[in-house]
């Protein structure tokens, strides 16, 4: 089951990535993306063997981001990719059949090409401009995530859709409606003055009983 929130790592000022990730784990976070760049390849595996160990204590999961040598030689639970990294079909001949593989996209035919593919979620995005990501692709914002959503339902496609890129918690129930599956988010559980209040009170958001109706339009 594809958790409804997904948290993306990122390196605070005078802080790690394990760190974050521990402290988004402390507050109640069940899925973490570890995205580690202009790293070399050692280092995010250290990080990826670590992240792993945090997430197994406390019973989620880590997703590494772009890497399916590190996710696997990790112990990762699943991998996710960009448009501009490895087709996850390759990708899959790497990890196995039995590891999560998410992947990007930005258009309807981003996620024909997903679903093709064989990828198990999408990460649909930037919903606005996000300093968190390079080469950012044009910004959907909320009328592009229901034309794309509309979309999926007539083309009878049903896989789950997490919204992404410069999500802050307000934007959660206007963005749910549009029957995305769930959202990704980062600075907002990162640099939450609660954490664990912050992440609890968007797990009630995400469950809300309209939501919920408006995912089931999308994927019947």
């Amino acid at each position: 089951m594809i958790d409804k929130l997904h948290y993306i790592s990122q390196q605070p000022k005078d802080n790690t990535h394990l760190n974050a990730i521990k402290a988004a784990l402390n507050a109640g976070c069940k899925w973490i993306q570890l995205r580690v760049k202009d790293q070399p390849g050692d280092i995010i595996l250290q990080y990826a063997i670590e992240a792993v160990k945090l997430c197994n204590g406390y019973g989620a999961r880590l997703i590494v981001n772009d890497h399916p040598e590190i996710a696997l030689k990790a112990g990762a639970h699943g991998l996710h990719v960009g448009l501009q990294d490895m087709p996850i079909r390759q990708a899959r001949q790497i990890v196995g059949s039995n590891m999560i593989i998410g992947g990007t996209a930005n258009t309807f035919t981003h996620i024909q090409q997903r679903v093709a593919e064989g990828a198990d979620y999408i990460g649909l995005g930037p919903y606005r401009f996000t300093t968190t990501k390079q080469k950012l692709s044009p910004i959907l914002g909320i009328e592009g995530y229901r034309g794309i959503m509309n979309k999926m339902r007539l083309a009878n496609i049903n896989i789950p859709v997490i919204a992404i890129g410069g999500i802050v918690p307000a934007d959660i129930p206007l963005i749910m409606q549009t029957g995305v599956h769930g959202v990704a988010l980062s600075g907002a559980i990162t640099y939450a003055a609660d954490a664990g209040q912050m992440v609890s009170e968007i797990y009630d958001q995400l469950n809300q009983p309209l939501f919920n109706e408006a995912q089931k339009q999308h994927t019947c």
